[in-house]
C-alpha cells in the first residue's frame, strides 16, 4: 500500500522527519539552510532529497522537482519556523520583517497544495503580546484555503513516552474540506507523579543505566564512536532505543547499523574542581556555578536546549549532570533523553551534536502528531520490509566551511567553529567533492 507523502521544512537533523516516518509516512524532502543539520540529515535519510537553501527563495514547484515527486499530491507539509517578531501597536504582528520565515511556510504549504500541515513552536507563542501573532497565522493558514484546529495544544513530551519536560505548540489544518485531525491524547504520566491515571513514562535510569560510561574508553577524547563488547541490561524504554523490537523501528524504515557500535559519545574534559562541584550536587537539584541540573534517576529531564549558535561567541548547550558519574551527559545520552534511536547519529562535535538534539521535536512526541494527521487522511500502512542503508560518515565530521562547500553554499550562520576542547578527530572527514557526488546519487 502507498505510503502518504510528508516534506520537512526548517527540518534541523530530522526529529519530525523521523516521526513522521515512524507514524507510516515517506519524507521525500528535507529543507534545512543549516549545511552541517543537512549533511546530519541526509546521513540519516539517504532517500530523502536534502535542500540546503532558505525557505525564502524556494517554490513548491522546486521542492517538487528537488524531491521527484512530480504532480503527485503531497499529504503534509510539517515544520518549525522561527518566530522572532513582537505585536507592535498597529501593525500585524505576522508581517513584522523578522517573522518572513513563518509567511514563506503558508506560502509553501499552499503552493504544494498540501492536503494538511503541522506548524510546531515554541510554547511561548501562545502567551502574551505573542498571542496575537499566533491568532494572525491562523488568519493566514485560513486565507490560503486551511481549516485549522483552533483549540490548538501545547504537548509535552513526558506525555508521550519521553523521560524529558519539553512543551510545545502544534497547529494542525486540513485542506478545507477535508477531515480535521485531532490531537493526540497522552499516553504516559510524568514519573512520580500523584493521581496519575496513566501509566508512568521512562525515566532517566530507563533511558541511561544500560549505557557503558564514556569515560572507560580513552578512544573517545578524539572521536565519537567505539565498540563496546556489550551494554548493561536495558529497560523496556532502552529496548525501544536499540531497535531490539520491532516497536522500535514503528512504521519506520530499519536501518542497517551496527548495534555494538555506541555513537556520539565523545568526552566531556571537565576539570577536577568542576567534577567535585557536579558530585556534591544532589540528583535534580541545580548545581549552582554551572546552573547545570543534575538528573534526577527516578524523574524526567528538563529541557534539553540548543544553546547560543556561534554567532554570539557560544559553543556548548546546557547539558544536564549525569546522576551516576560526575560529568555531563553525553550527545548520546541526550539522544536517549530526547526519543533518538542508537542508530541516529549527529555530527561528531559535541556542539554541533547538542544543538541538532536541542532544536530538534522528540520523535515520540512527532510520531503522535503524525498518527494522527494519518488517521485524519484514513489510511492504512504495513511496516516496510525494506532496509535502509544509512549515509556516508564522513557527513558526520564536517565543520561548517566544509558542510557549505559539500552543498556548494556560503554558509548562512557563523563560520566559528570547534571541536568543544577535542584534539584533531582521527577520522577527518572525507573530500567534500566525493561526498557531494555521493549524496546526490
Amino acid at each position: 500500500m502507498t505510503r502518504p507523502i510528508g516534506i520537512d521544512l526548517f527540518a534541523g537533523a530530522g526529529g519530525l522527519s523521523l516521526g513522521f516516518e515512524q507514524a507510516g509516512f515517506d519524507v521525500v524532502a528535507a529543507v534545512e539552510i543549516d549545511p552541517v543539520h543537512a549533511a546530519v540529515h541526509a546521513f540519516n535519510f539517504p532517500n530523502c532529497a536534502v535542500i540546503p537553501r532558505s525557505v525564502t527563495d524556494l517554490s513548491g514547484d522546486q521542492i517538487r522537482e528537488a524531491a521527484g515527486v512530480g504532480s503527485s499530491k503531497i499529504d503534509v507539509v510539517f515544520g518549525g519556523a522561527p518566530c522572532q517578531g513582537f505585536s507592535l501597536m498597529g501593525q500585524r504582528a505576522i508581517d513584522d520583517p523578522r517573522n518572513s520565515l513563518v509567511k514563506d511556510f503558508v506560502r509553501i504549504v499552499r503552493e504544494l497544495d498540501a492536503s494538511y500541515f503541522v506548524f510546531e513552536n515554541v510554547k511561548g507563542l501562545t502567551l502574551g503580546k505573542h498571542r496575537k501573532f499566533l491568532e494572525e497565522l491562523i488568519e493566514e493558514f485560513e486565507a490560503a484555503g486551511y481549516d485549522v484546529v483552533k483549540d490548538w495544544k501545547v504537548l509535552n513530551a513526558y506525555s508521550y513516552g519521553v523521560p524529558q519536560d519539553r512543551q510545545r505548540l502544534f497547529l494542525m489544518g486540513a485542506k478545507r474540506g477535508l477531515t480535521v485531525p485531532k490531537y493526540p491524547a497522552p499516553l504516559t504520566a510524568k514519573p512520580g507523579s500523584k493521581d496519575a491515571t496513566l501509566p508512568y513514562g521512562p525515566t532517566c535510569k530507563d533511558a541511561l543505566d544500560d549505557l557503558p560510561d564514556a569515560e572507560r574508553f580513552s578512544d573517545l577524547n578524539v572521536i565519537d564512536e567505539v565498540r563496546v563488547k556489550k551494554f548493561g541490561k536495558a529497560s523496556a524504554y532502552a529496548e525501544l532505543m536499540r531497535c531490539e523490537t520491532a516497536d522500535g523501528w514503528a512504521f519506520g524504515y530499519k536501518r542497517e547499523w551496527d548495534p555494538l557500535l555506541m555513537t556520539s559519545s565523545m568526552r566531556s574534559n571537565h576539570s577536577d574542581i568542576s567534577r567535585g562541584r557536579f558530585a556534591e550536587t544532589t540528583p535534580g537539584d541545580v548545581e549552582p556555578i554551572s546552573r547545570f541540573l543534575k538528573l534526577p534517576p527516578k524523574g524526567v529531564s528538563n529541557t534539553l536546549r540548543a544553546g547560543t549558535d556561534s554567532a554570539r561567541g557560544a559553543f556548548t548547550s546546557p547539558r544536564p549532570i549525569h546522576y551516576k558519574w560526575d560529568r555531563c551527559v553525553t550527545v548520546r545520552e541526550m539522544a536517549r533523553l530526547h526519543g533518538f534511536p542508537d542508530w541516529f547519529r549527529f555530527n561528531e562535535t559535541k556542539w554541533h551534536g547538542a544543538r541538532q538534539i536541542g532544536n530538534s521535536v522528540p520523535p515520540p512526541l512527532a510520531r503522535a502528531v503524525a498518527k494522527q494527521v494519518k488517521e485524519a487522511i484514513g489510511i492504512e500502512v504495513k511496516r516496510p520490509s525494506k532496509r535502509v542503508k544509512l549515509g556516508d560518515a564522513a557527513l558526520l565530521r564536517l565543520s561548517l566551511a566544509q558542510a557549505a562547500k559539500l552543498w556548494g553554499i556560503a554558509s548562512p550562520i557563523g563560520q566559528r567553529d570547534r571541536k568543544s576542547g577535542a584534539k584533531k578527530s582521527k577520522q577527518a572527514g572525507g573530500d567534500p567533492r566525493q561526498l557531494a557526488m555521493a549524496v546526490s546519487r
